[in-house]
């Protein structure tokens, strides 16, 4: 790693990102100066290192400082990711992000810092310039909208319009990831993981300062959003806090070390103290704070009702949609794909005998039928469970037939937990640390045992495992000549993209031979994703309500309507990011095609996958120029 020699780099970053050690919300005038303090010294010590580093940075000190400046900002991240002290600027694993104002203004502008000295540089070799643009790229990607400084950076999805919300936000993810991603493997781990449950406190007020600061400018979420968000914020703090999910994690992880039980009942006393005194009232002003705010929240469904909100949609198009298309040309292209996959879906269902009413009445039909549903038990979910696996053993024997690399990590099938299900999308996928010693997670939400029959099940497995999320990230944080930025770079339009495409590969691998059912249940996730640009331009361009969005989704697809609002209310959120899957996936295939044609018989299915997957997820004019040279250099051999 480099350092800067005037001012060493984990010393830079806790000066940038931690700019507003105090909340801004904060009224007492002593902290309000040393708040100001704090600022003054982040002033001077860019200051002074523009002045001393711009001649002696190089391209590889400013991506380890990007990459530093980011995981010092997100701590949990770095767990997850199971990164270096260095690579994170310190010890971290005893820390919680702060998603103050001033803390996010830092954040965003040291990202911007830098990302301007490394456009300023060149590299000597392809490759080498290759990593540059695309981390001056990441750290865009990651300081948001320059003139949008609403909402807070998400490490997956870079800048989301709202921190608080039904479905994501420090609030939901935070405590998800010290659940689930934090290792209690030995006395410190635990100590450690104690030391994060005391400062909730701190985290959640700096969330609420962010609210606050945005709702001064007109930002509110949507009243169903909020209603949404609340619904989690109380439960979560519904149950005793001795039975609380982060509590119980923690005695489970203790019964496993080899602690005395004073040791174990000590940290169990500390957790449930912490969990009452400070976790449970935080969230309880949180949740009085959005309460508050649902008077002044706009009715309407779509980003465009807040203040400039069109050109926040334009812009997230362009970012999450990875594309210089209009709005009003993604909806067209919705629409056409809808009426393609439409037809082929209607041609199965006639064949098996079922050619009454819509596509939509008909799926929905299928829905209802009891061969298809999984028993609402916990036997009818451990069931599910054990199939999933049962699928993902299966295509894993035969993805030797189009993939000539596999992924170094494991991946592991498990469900949504119940706290956080009422808004969890049907499935999502987690990656693994850095060093394997955790699983991938495919994540399966079996809150509604209808919203997963039988016959959906195949391609969500081929979505998330392999060969899609899991096997494309897992391969991305395996390329160890990467600067590790990049081997986590979180692009929507090729991340899920890709996931799309993998369903395409599975057919085209025979997984759903002999099996129409099946076939049907990857047409409508497919149609799934034509329908999202049609319903995600619709909400925010063209003005439609939720209800409109609602109907629209359940008259095109037959899915079942639990999932079909829990949906739409994930759109209103997350502005453009349901346009990628579709649009990453016809530039996947429109690209693949352009290269059968022009190759011929030189075209080799492996090879293209592991030149799309190897180089990492990357914009995607980045991966159609590469695409370009590998066609010509395959031209002029032959």
């Amino acid at each position: 790693m480099s350092f800067i020699k005037h001012i060493n780099r984990k010393t830079m970053v806790s000066l940038l990102v931690s700019a507003a050690l105090l909340s801004s919300g904060c009224q007492q005038e002593e902290e309000q100066q040393e708040q100001a303090n704090q600022q003054q010294q982040v002033k001077t010590a860019v200051s002074k290192d523009q002045a001393h580093d711009q001649a002696e940075a190089s391209p590889e000190m400013l991506f380890d400082n990007i990459t530093t400046t980011l995981f010092a900002a997100r701590p949990m991240d770095a767990t997850m990711y199971g990164v270096s002290q260095e690579v994170a600027g310190g010890y971290y694993q005893d820390k919680l992000p702060d998603y103050s104002p001033a803390a996010e203004k830092a954040l965003r502008q040291s990202l911007r810092h830098y990302a301007d000295q490394l456009s300023e540089l060149k590299s000597d070799t392809i490759q080498g310039e290759e990593n540059r643009k695309v981390v001056i790229d990441l750290a865009h990607y990651y300081s948001g909208e320059k003139q949008f400084d609403i909402g807070f950076i998400d490490g997956w999805m870079g800048h989301s319009p709202f921190i608080v919300s039904q479905i994501n936000g420090p609030a939901i993810d935070v405590p998800n990831l010290l659940q689930n991603n934090h290792p209690i493997k030995n006395e410190q781990n635990a100590k450690d993981y104690i030391a994060r449950m005391a400062q909730f406190g701190d985290m959640i007020e700096s969330v609420k300062s962010k609210v606050l600061a945005d709702a001064d400018k007109g930002w509110i979420p949507p009243k169903v959003i909020i209603k949404g968000a609340l619904n989690f914020l109380n439960g979560f703090i519904a149950v005793e806090p001795e039975q609380h999910a982060l509590v119980t994690n923690l005695q489970n992880k203790l019964d496993k070390l080899d602690l005395t039980a004073e040791q174990k009942e000590k940290m169990m006393f500390d957790a449930v103290s912490i969990t009452k005194t400070t976790i449970y009232p935080a969230y309880k002003n949180l949740a009085m704070v959005m309460e508050d705010l649902l008077e002044k929240a706009p009715e309407e469904s779509g980003i465009w009702a807040q203040p400039n909100g069109a050109e926040f949609y334009r812009y997230a198009v362009s970012e999450l949609g990875n594309t210089d298309l209009t709005p009003e040309q993604v909806h067209q292209i919705g629409l056409d794909e809808v009426e393609r996959i439409t037809a082929e879906m209607d041609a199965i269902l006639k064949s098996e005998g079922y050619d009454k009413g819509t596509v939509g009445e008909r799926m929905a039909a299928l829905n209802e039928e009891e061969r298809f549903i999984y028993e609402d038990s916990d036997e009818g979910r451990q069931k599910l469970l054990d199939d999933l696996n049962g699928m993902l053993a299966d295509i894993n024997e035969v993805m030797p037939t189009r993939f000539a690399t596999i992924p170094p990590y494991d991946v592991e099938i498990r469900r949504i937990p119940v706290e956080r299900q009422d808004g969890a999308p049907g499935g999502q996928y987690t990656p693994p640390p850095l060093d394997g010693s955790e699983p991938g997670i495919y994540w399966i939400n079996l809150k509604d045992m209808k919203a997963n029959p039988k016959f959906d099940l195949k391609t969500l497995t081929y979505h998330e495992a392999n060969p899609g999320h899991h096997w494309q990230i897992a391969l991305n944080m395996a390329q160890e000549s990467l600067p590790l930025i990049r081997r986590i770079a979180p692009y929507n339009a090729y991340v899920e993209g890709w996931a799309l495409y993998s369903e395409l590969v599975a057919w085209e691998m025979g997984m759903y031979k002999d099996d129409p059912y099946g076939d049907l249940g990857r047409l409508k996730a497919e149609l799934f994703r034509a329908v999202r640009l049609v319903v995600d331009t619709g909400l925010h361009h063209k003005k439609w309500t939720r209800e409109q969005a609602i109907q629209y989704m359940a008259e095109k697809t037959g899915t079942a309507q639990s999932s079909v609002i829990s949906e739409i209310e994930r759109y209103m959120v997350w502005p453009g990011q349901a346009l990628g899957y579709k649009l990453g996936m016809l530039n996947i295939v429109d690209q693949r095609e352009r290269a059968k044609e022009e190759l011929g018989e030189a075209f080799d299915i492996k090879e293209f996958h592991d030149l799309v997957l190897l180089g990492g997820a990357v914009p995607m004019s980045v991966l159609n120029d590469k695409i370009d040279a590998w066609i010509e250099s395959k031209k002029s051999k032959y």
